[in-house]
């Protein structure tokens, strides 16, 4: 970002925070996409990042989640909005967001993610995202409805290749093996069914070493396999490309290296005016034009300031393109 826009983030972002959760990179968001006649938050979570849209130019946002309790704190923080025309919000998931009949036929001028979880699921303890002693093993982001089966369910039931890949390719675990089969073992003898069951089961499989960021990283992975994450963000990407007016644009901010890796590589993809292989001597693939162009060359990161104020923002990677 320029000087200008760093300026900007230091002396506003922090009146969008509230208890519920502090938005990542609101800011640059703001940068990217503010004056906007439409947007859709499709992860609306407490409403920080709307209401910086809102109160930055942005004509009328549309918000989806698929966590009610989201959608009531956002609907308190933004009801003058609602009441103006100038926010509306839908239960449902971005990754399947031809599923949902208010915005069916729909097109966005701007389009924001803010993938992972707030800190509000986090903080809350009944919710199971935390290894906070004694959590339920849940993870569920929007409960039974949104989610096949519970943290602890998916651990009791999957089989060791399953577990392998949850472990290795969501919790860059290069032990994934050994820590599948420690929790094989130990559900033989009990269900796993709180967060001590799991925490177990990775000090049993590294030993008494491991400690609060191997819990962090490996809980996450589990977190993401019960919500389908990484395989929800594939299927929507084209989906949400393609819900864009002319020169709308697609933000997304990903806080892992998988998520991250989708959205770049998407997004080069989509920037090109061919994807068939280099060596191919003729294009089969029926591209003749670039779909859009990558607006942000490289990943825009928090600042010093931001990350000292929202911790949560540290891993924080915001990716931008524009549709032609």
């Amino acid at each position: 970002m320029t000087d200008g826009s760093a300026g900007f983030h230091q002396s506003t972002a922090s009146a969008w925070d509230t208890d519920y959760h502090s938005p990542a990179l609101a800011a640059e968001v703001v940068t990217l996409l503010g004056g906007s006649a439409l947007v859709l938050d499709g992860t609306l979570g407490g409403g920080g990042h709307s209401r910086a849209l809102l109160d930055h130019g942005v004509g009328k946002v549309i918000g989806l989640d698929r966590d009610p309790d989201a959608l009531a704190a956002a609907g308190i923080r933004l009801a003058e909005e609602s009441a103006r025309g100038r926010f509306a919000a839908y239960l449902g998931n971005y990754a399947a967001i031809d599923a949902i009949p208010a915005i069916a036929d729909l097109r966005f001028t701007g389009i924001l993610l803010d993938l992972g979880i707030s800190s509000h699921q986090i903080d809350d303890a009944a919710r199971g995202f935390s290894f906070r002693e004694g959590a339920p093993l849940d993870m569920r982001m929007g409960g039974a409805d949104d989610a096949s089966r519970t943290a602890g369910e998916l651990l009791d039931e999957a089989d060791e290749a399953e577990l392998v890949r949850i472990f290795r390719e969501f919790g860059d675990e290069p032990r994934a093996g050994r820590l599948a089969r420690e929790v094989i073992r130990r559900r033989g003898n009990r269900p796993f069914r709180t967060s001590d069951d799991l925490v177990g089961a990775i000090r049993g499989a590294f030993g008494a070493r491991t400690g609060p960021s191997d819990f962090a990283r490996l809980f996450q992975a589990v977190r993401i396999a019960v919500n389908d994450e990484l395989d929800g963000l594939a299927r929507a990407l084209p989906a949400l490309r393609d819900r864009l007016s002319p020169r709308g644009t697609l933000a997304i901010i990903a806080y892992h290296s998988g998520e991250d890796r989708l959205v770049k590589h998407a997004f080069r993809e989509w920037s090109a005016s061919c994807i068939c292989p280099p060596r191919q001597p003729m294009c089969t693939c029926g591209g003749d034009r670039a779909l859009g162009e990558t607006v942000t060359r490289r990943a825009l990161t928090a600042s010093a300031e931001e990350t000292a104020r929202n911790p949560r923002s540290r891993s924080a990677r915001l990716r931008a393109w524009r549709a032609r």
